[in-house]
């Protein structure tokens, strides 16, 4: 008899392969590169915020001198986050590249709140010389001015952490601009395990295989990557360094090996196994010791996640009598329930702030995400489905992205946390699918 948590959704059934591990693609074909152009995320904005933040990007003095320039990159960021709208700087003559050029009369004309100045000056080195400055013109400050040395080939990542420092500003959450994303692309038989900038940008292949790969998890200083792989035909969990190369299987026993996930600290780390039968929860060291069964249970549980403080898990199980999520103490191993609303919720994940989680839930046949409020105990759907799945938090908790389908392929697709912003994420003749969003970048 099948377990609860199978349905007969096609894109459920892909996410309870991370989860379980009871099914198994063989996929013996001829290996078929997969470019990283071709796996590129375009992302397209589909909904914004009911309320901008009017802001002005001046292009940057000198900029033209390089191909590619920062202005522009900053303002696509700001312009891809749905909540502020750019202000045309066409015909102001001259343009500012200081703050103290800034005439606020003149952008509250054009009914900018904010102005965003800058230069560029090639240093005797090769390096150059950025200068940007963020401007009030409403309050006629100067919000923040600050000044990088920095080579061609560093332009890109600048020009996110000005984004970033933009959008704290005048937000006052993090900016995540500078972050990364992990992400499974298919073509034809070949998987890829591919890290990207999270605009899209600069896909990086790290895992290719003829098999089957799921479940990307990021350590919390952004050096290693945890996934799934079915290479040996059946799920081992292996972990990847991003800076060496380097990669070992740190759960390989009988059965299943599934869902990795990392504690806040990095110490730990959080597995699905079979290997004492059914689909348990075990914690272990990253190296792959001190594997301990963290619940009796002879319900199926899995897809657990650490909460941010460390001290509970969040996970998937049926022993309800119908797949739900429950939250676990590890210290006294306590159990709540934590969904109610429906017969099927999956998948959870925890908010940075660890004030709730966001899950798949399943209604009239439709998969799609939503947030649960600890406080309150409401819950509320962000997406209209029909087979969302794999959400991913971005790490100041505003945005999360998931996995969907259309015209028959796996594509991505982001929602912010309030489910007023929109995003839709596309890689041209791929099946892109596992998203998993990267941390904070550490100084």
């Amino acid at each position: 008899m099948p377990s609860p948590l199978h349905t007969a959704t096609p894109g459920f059934r892909n996410s309870m392969i991370r989860s379980l591990g009871r099914w198994l693609a063989v996929c013996l074909l001829a290996l078929v590169p997969l470019s990283a152009a071709r796996a590129q995320l375009t992302i397209e904005i589909v909904g914004g915020a009911a309320t901008m933040i009017p802001i002005a990007i001046v292009p940057f003095d000198a900029e033209a001198t390089w191909p590619l320039g920062i202005s522009g990159i900053v303002g696509a960021d700001l312009s891809r986050s749905g909540l502020f709208r750019l202000v045309n700087t066409d015909g102001i003559v001259p343009r500012p590249a200081r703050a103290e050029d800034v005439q606020p009369a003149v952008w509250r004309a054009r009914n900018a709140d904010a102005v965003v100045v800058g230069s560029m000056r090639p240093l005797p080195d090769g390096r150059v010389d950025v200068r940007f400055a963020l401007v009030d013109v409403v309050k006629q400050t100067t919000l923040v001015s600050m000044a990088f040395t920095v080579t061609q080939a560093q332009f890109r990542a600048t020009a996110h952490k000005i984004a970033d420092v933009i959008y704290e500003k005048l937000t006052g959450d993090p900016g995540v601009f500078s972050t990364r994303i992990a992400y499974i692309a298919k073509q034809g038989p070949r998987y890829q395990l591919m890290v990207a900038d999270a605009d899209g940008f600069n896909p990086q292949t790290i895992v290719s295989s003829n098999e089957p790969l799921l479940s990307p998890r990021w350590s919390p200083d952004g050096t290693q990557l945890a996934y799934v792989s079915f290479e040996s035909r059946k799920p081992v969990v292996y972990l990847q360094s991003l800076t060496t190369g380097q990669r070992r299987a740190v759960a390989n026993f009988r059965g299943s090996n599934s869902s990795p996930a990392w504690s806040p600290d990095g110490r730990k780390m959080v597995v699905t196994l079979s290997k004492d039968g059914g689909s348990q929860v075990f914690l272990m060291n990253p190296d792959g010791s001190g594997v301990t069964r963290v619940l009796t249970s002879q319900s199926i549980d899995t897809e657990a996640m650490f909460t941010p403080d460390g001290q509970s898990l969040v996970f998937t199980s049926d022993r309800g009598g119908t797949p739900q999520i429950y939250r676990a103490d590890l210290l006294t191993r306590q159990v709540e329930r934590l969904t109610f609303d429906g017969n099927y919720n999956v998948s959870p994940r925890p908010f940075p702030d660890g004030k709730g989680i966001v899950f798949v839930h399943r209604e009239n046949g439709r998969f799609e995400i939503a947030t649960l409020d600890f406080a309150t105990r409401q819950m509320q759907v962000l997406t209209s489905g029909p087979a969302d799945e794999s959400p991913s938090i971005a790490p100041n908790g505003k945005m999360i992205i998931y996995a969907n389908e259309a015209g028959g392929r796996g594509t991505l697709a982001a929602v912010s946390s309030d489910g007023r912003v929109k995003q839709r994420l596309v890689a041209p003749a791929t099946d892109v699918r596992e998203p998993a969003w990267g941390p904070l970048p550490r100084s």
